[in-house]
C-alpha cells in the first residue's frame, strides 16, 4: 500500500490519507479483512503526526471503510456487494461532478464530453 502525502496541496494531511485509502478499498486493491498498517507506523513512514493519522482512520472507521480491534489494528471493512456497488457509484458520481466542472470551466460542450466518454470507454474494449 502506498500514500502519497503532497505538502503543497490544499488538502489537508488526513484527508489525503483518507481519500487514498479509499479509493484503494473502492478499486479492490485492498481486500476486506486486510490489515492496514497501524496508526503509528503509517505515522513514522510518512513523516507525520500521529493524530493526523488517527482522524484519517476513526473517518474511515466512521463511514464504515474499516474496522478496528483493540490489540489488533484496523481492517478493510466486510461490504455487502449491493453496499459496495452503491459505494462506488457515488465514488463515480464524485468523479464525473469534478470533470463535468472542469469542462464547463474550459468550456467544453456536453458533446464533446460525451465523445471523449465514449472513446475511453470502448479504448478497453
Amino acid at each position: 500500500m502506498k500514500i502519497v502525502i503532497s505538502n503543497t496541496s490544499g488538502e489537508p494531511i488526513y484527508e489525503q490519507i483518507k481519500r487514498q485509502l479509499k479509493e484503494s478499498i473502492l478499486k479492490g486493491e485492498l481486500k476486506e479483512g486486510e490489515l492496514l498498517p497501524s496508526i503509528r507506523q503509517l505515522a513514522k513512514d510518512l513523516h507525520i503526526s500521529v493524530i493526523t493519522t488517527k482522524r484519517a482512520y476513526d473517518d474511515l472507521e466512521r463511514e464504515g471503510y474499516i474496522t478496528s480491534v483493540v490489540g489488533k489494528g484496523s481492517f478493510v471493512a466486510k461490504q455487502s456487494k449491493e453496499s459496495l456497488r452503491e459505494i462506488r457509484l457515488k465514488w463515480i458520481e464524485e468523479k464525473m461532478a469534478e470533470i463535468v466542472s472542469e469542462s464547463k470551466s474550459l468550456n467544453i460542450t456536453l458533446e464533446e464530453l460525451q465523445e471523449m466518454l465514449r472513446i475511453l470507454y470502448e479504448e478497453d474494449t
